[in-house]
């Protein structure tokens, strides 16, 4: 009974251990979604600068592309601009940009001083849709496939190494599954 004393508790601590390594050893900055997998939400929002124009998802069934939550008052956007620019260029894959809580004039002029490297770009002022795809803050994307299944999401900015390694490998291979 006396060295049950002493097991219990150092059972109690080597399991609180197992979790804090287990812990330890995720990526702080990789956030799970639930929404992997499944249909991307479904809305309609006015697109920048095209008086009461209209775009949604739908118009993308049949091609993979990525969906960019940014903002002209983010910070981190400007870190991965210059990639969307490079994929714009190449014709890696359409970008849809999401303005998210943005004044459009204000979402205007950053696209003008930056380049817009978007197929379209829509407006989300309120912020609804983006509460829809369970966005923390910008920058964030999402990869949604030929079905409309999100299959990628990045949070944080691009950089070169995850555009090289995870997202031009996984545009290749959604691009050669058959469509919708």
């Amino acid at each position: 009974m006396r060295s049950l004393r002493f097991i219990i508790p150092l059972l109690v601590f080597a399991a609180i251990g197992a979790f804090l390594y287990k812990g330890l050893s995720n990526d702080p900055r990789e956030i799970p979604s639930p929404l992997i997998g499944k249909p991307a939400p479904d809305f309609s929002l006015p697109v920048l600068g095209a008086d009461g124009k209209a775009w949604g998802p739908e118009e993308m069934r049949g091609k993979v592309w990525l969906l960019n939550v940014w903002g002209s008052w983010c910070a981190a956007c400007q870190i991965e601009h210059p990639l969307f620019n490079q994929i714009s260029r190449e014709g890696t894959l359409p970008l849809v940009g999401l303005a998210w809580k943005d004044d459009p004039a204000a979402s205007i002029r950053w696209l003008q001083r930056f380049g817009d490297p978007y197929t379209v770009v829509i407006s989300d002022r309120q912020g609804r849709t983006a509460i829809d795809y369970g966005v923390y803050g910008a920058p964030e994307s999402f990869l949604i496939d030929k079905r409309g299944v999100i299959r990628f999401k990045q949070t944080g900015p691009f950089s070169p190494e995850i555009v090289r390694d995870t997202l031009v490998p996984l545009v290749r291979k959604l691009e050669a599954e058959p469509g919708a």
